[in-house]
């Protein structure tokens, strides 16, 4: 799924005002002399030399927060190799996003509509949609599903043949279900009361009331096993929730045996915020039928004893299922178009008031299928050296049928460099679903084969467009390939999307995020490996997930090496493709691909939720005399706040324009620095060139020698508590 930050040109310009009138207030007003305990084993004598202006330092560091409208998003000029080794940068404006230039000092409008170049050439391509000749998963579940939509009153009516496998080593005398509609029942439930009635800035409404009947459930032999239903709320007991469902079985299916049942049941749609549902004649039906739980055996993800996977649905969990076989059939009125997960294996059928499609889709772990009678349809095969071919489908809103070849380049792209970075998609088709503008709740979301991109609102939006539609690609390498348990891990797929899809931005449309300012965001780190519903609201949750996770990828990255780290990616794509990994698996293929053990650092920033601060503790200076000449001692101190990092580089600068560069090795609590000058020492800044990735209160990094010491306490605190609250109020 992907967060939205939206149009944010208003609310970053109030925030660079009042965040330039902040951070030249404070840098005026850092004290000059902070108590320094005495020199220790740890403290070093230091010497100098070279010069920066501290005015010049100061400008680089607004001037980075003041160029950006959104954080992901400015103007950058570097020039890679294409998908396939073809030079990307011939013949491309450079696109100015959300910004403009580094050197501009404020947001001023949005961008002209971005200028591209086409997407790699494609050989001749026919992509053959048959099921796969081999299989490239365990196939646990097989699903045959037929679904009627009743237009009129948002009501499915639907019937699901099931048969389910047993992977594990002991008999299994109970199925457990997931019947997601019925987060929707009221707001008792436990994803509403834990979202509020709202995901992202999309809102529920009285109409956004939907739930999911199951009206009979029976053996291949007729038995009825409605009788032994029972709804179970294992993460809190809510009894309101009705998300999760046991069936008690009347009789164990042994280790390696299947079970098959037949399912009767109708879902009531609710007015679309998150994710399912209908807004005016649009459809997303987005698990939308009974759905199989995930049953581990033992080794899977770290299990010791085999058992089920088992959770409600939360205000921010997603999803986690078997892999599988989908055949459905999905009878609509006679005007609407369906766009599905998989392939259709024959034309849509009518009888003058109905089209019934039939689709069909193997090693998957999840079936969507969106409707509407205004869609705009198009089509196009497409392959590269990586990519051996497949159908890219566009089902547009009327309003955004003259932004095709946007919707179909970006898609072209990202298919190519993701299927080169880490290995070939293997589906002949990928749907994009563009929903109206009153169905955004519908946007910005990944189903095997099938994404969304985000209601169409403006008739020429900003690159938002584009970065939505990579984003949601690239879930379907992690979250569709791969395919983590998104209950307990979200990072290892919301964080792999987003730092894939920054690296592809700035590949293909130059946008170049800027990492400082995302880290600034980072006012409540916690651990990664958290249960989804562990965080606290939805902004700690996506600060984490999204942000500090992607953050965390690209420290990696930046003490390895881009090709090392590509890898690294390529190497655990491959290894887990289809097998459902966790944390630990991810580290184990970092640790043998670079030789290296990684568990300090996983401790710190994985396991547990630190992230890099190292402050400037204070300062003090005064006259000395050497070889009969007047001199300074300037004595620093440097603290660690927060996780420990390597090589930490320091800068001081002089009264005379002189300044010397050291670095730290930042492994003890606090370091001090002796140095002997001619002239007294005018600032000291750590990390002047932001090389840590993880430094997320840069504020407490810079201080100045001769500042008033009242307003000292005032502005050590005050100021860097107001710039929290602000990166806070326009971070989601």
């Amino acid at each position: 799924m992907k967060k939205r930050l939206g149009n944010r040109t208003v609310q970053w310009s109030v925030l660079l005002l009042l965040a330039c009138g902040a951070s030249w207030a404070s840098q005026a007003s850092l004290p000059p002399a902070a108590a320094i305990p005495t020199e220790s084993a740890s403290s070093r004598l230091q010497q100098y030399g070279g010069r920066q202006p501290a005015e010049q330092l100061m400008a680089q560091s607004l001037l980075s927060a003041a160029a950006m409208d959104e954080p992901n998003e400015r103007q950058g000029t570097a020039v890679l190799a294409g998908a396939d080794g073809m030079p990307n940068g011939h013949g491309r404006p450079t696109v100015s996003a959300m910004a403009g230039h580094m050197d501009s000092a404020a947001p001023t409008q949005q961008p002209a509509p971005p200028l591209t170049s086409p997407a790699p050439p494609s050989p001749p391509a026919k992509p053959i949609e048959k099921p796969a000749p081999q299989p490239l998963s365990d196939r646990i579940v097989e699903y045959h599903l037929e679904v009627e939509l009743h237009a009129e009153d948002k009501r499915l009516s639907g019937t699901s043949t099931f048969t389910w496998k047993n992977p594990g080593s002991v008999p299994v005398r109970e199925l457990y279900f997931h019947l997601y509609p019925n987060a929707f029942n009221s707001e008792k439930t436990t994803f509403m009361k834990e979202s509020g009635g709202r995901l992202r800035n999309d809102k529920s409404t009285a109409a956004s009331v939907g739930g999911m009947d199951i009206t009979s459930i029976k053996t291949r032999n007729g038995q009825e096993l409605s009788s032994r239903m029972e709804f179970v709320q294992p993460d809190d007991g809510n009894k309101e929730d009705r998300t999760l469902m046991k069936l008690t079985l009347p009789a164990p299916v042994n280790p390696g045996d299947r079970i098959t049942l037949n399912c009767a049941y109708d879902v009531k749609l609710p007015a679309v915020f998150a994710r399912m549902g209908y807004a005016g004649d649009f459809v997303m039906a987005g698990q939308w039928f009974p759905k199989l739980a995930v049953y581990e055996p033992a080794g899977l993800r770290g299990r010791t004893a085999e058992g089920w996977n088992l959770h409600q649905y939360h205000g921010n969990s997603e999803f986690y299922a078997d892999f599988g076989l989908y055949d459905v059939r999905i009878k609509v009125p006679a005007d609407y178009t369906v766009a599905a997960t998989g392939f259709p294996i024959k034309p849509a059928t009518q009888d003058g008031q109905t089209k019934t499609y039939t689709f069909y889709a193997d090693d998957v772990h999840d079936f969507a299928w969106a409707a509407s009678p205004h869609f705009i349809y198009y089509e196009e095969p497409y392959a590269t050296s990586h990519l051996p071919g497949v159908r890219i489908k566009l089902y547009l809103d009327p309003k955004h049928d003259h932004l095709k070849q946007r919707y179909m380049t970006a898609a072209k792209k990202a298919l190519a460099r993701y299927s080169q970075w880490y290995g070939s998609y293997p589906y002949s088709t990928l749907s994009i679903v563009i929903p109206p503008e009153n169905g955004n709740g519908a946007g910005g979301m990944e189903y095997p084969t099938l994404v969304t991109g985000w209601g169409a609102a403006e008739e020429q939006p900003d690159l938002e467009l584009e970065r939505v539609i990579v984003h949601e690609i690239a879930h379907q390498f992690w979250y569709g390939i791969v395919a983590n348990n998104e209950f307990e891990e979200a990072w290892l797929d919301e964080g792999f999307a987003s730092y894939a899809e920054d690296k592809f931005m700035e590949l293909e449309y130059d946008v170049r995020p800027n990492l400082a300012i995302e880290a600034s965001y980072i006012t409540s780190p916690r651990p990664l490996q958290l249960n989804s519903w562990s965080y606290g609201q939805h902004g700690e949750y996506a600060g984490n997930v999204y942000t500090r996770s992607k953050l965390v990828l690209k420290s990696i990255e930046s003490e390895i090496g881009t090709e090392l780290m590509s890898r690294v990616l390529k190497a655990y794509f491959q290894k887990w493709k289809f097998g459902h990994p966790t944390t630990a698996d991810f580290q184990k293929v970092l640790e043998n691909t670079t030789n290296t053990s990684w568990s300090h650092f996983f401790d710190q920033y994985i396991y547990n939720g630190h992230m890099v601060d190292y402050a400037v503790g204070g300062i003090q200076t005064r006259q000395v005399l050497a070889d009969g000449k007047q001199a300074y001692e300037n004595t620093v101190l440097v603290q660690k706040k927060d996780g420990t990092y390597h090589d930490i580089p320091i800068r001081f600068h002089f009264a005379d324009g002189s300044q010397l560069d050291k670095t730290w090795d930042g492994k003890n609590e606090a370091v001090q620095f002796k140095l002997n000058h001619p002239a007294q020492l005018d600032w000291v800044v750590i990390d002047p060139e932001k090389t840590i990735i993880l430094e997320n209160k840069r504020i407490n990094s810079f201080m100045k020698t001769n500042v008033d010491p009242t307003l000292t306490a005032r502005w050590n605190m005050g100021v860097v508590k107001f710039m929290e609250t602000l990166c806070n109020w326009v971070a989601w």
